[in-house]
């Protein structure tokens, strides 16, 4: 694997300017198309060819790798699984539910072979597909797809690692 050298100056500047704008309120692009997410994701990709002196022909996984920069899509799965675990204590009350108590007035719970059905949490019918983005949707869907040992985690700061390993393997 090739070695960049990084420059100290220019990631602090990055990380100060474009980072912190890339990741500010990302959690409101999930489920936008992919060509708007491109656009974001080419000035991810521009700010790490400046860190890295790297060339425009190169390729930038690499690249994004070494520095430990998730993609901009996973970077907005990364922030609202965060969120999610952040208000759990206050969506409890959605969550860990059997399938017994679920009503007609919400979705059926696909449950991943690797969760625990205590893990599941029942996600509420939206009519649109901007309804589909919201947080209450949008973020129970996310966790649902999550294996069990990263949503009982014991801490935010354990979870934010395990979910950027996670995150990273399926990237």
């Amino acid at each position: 694997m090739k070695t960049y050298h990084l420059f100290c100056r220019n990631c602090t500047l990055v990380q100060a300017f474009i980072s912190s704008h890339l990741d500010y309120c990302n959690s409101v692009l999930y489920g936008v198309t992919d060509n708007l997410l491109q656009r974001l994701q080419s000035v991810q990709n521009a700010a790490a060819r400046l860190i890295t002196r790297m060339g425009r022909r190169e390729h930038i996984s690499p690249v994004l790798q070494e520095l430990h920069w998730l993609p901009v899509r996973r970077r907005v799965d990364f922030k609202l699984a965060t969120l999610m675990f952040k208000s759990l204590p206050y969506t409890a009350a959605h969550c860990r539910i059997s399938q017994i108590h679920a009503s007609r007035h919400l979705r059926p719970v696909a449950i991943p072979a690797h969760m625990a059905p205590s893990h599941a949490c029942i996600i509420p019918w939206s009519r649109t597909r901007l309804g589909d983005r919201s947080f209450d949707v949008a973020g129970l869907w996310l966790w649902n797809k999550l294996p069990a040992s990263l949503q009982s985690s014991d801490s935010l700061c354990q979870f934010r690692r395990q979910l950027k390993t996670f995150l990273f393997v399926k990237y």
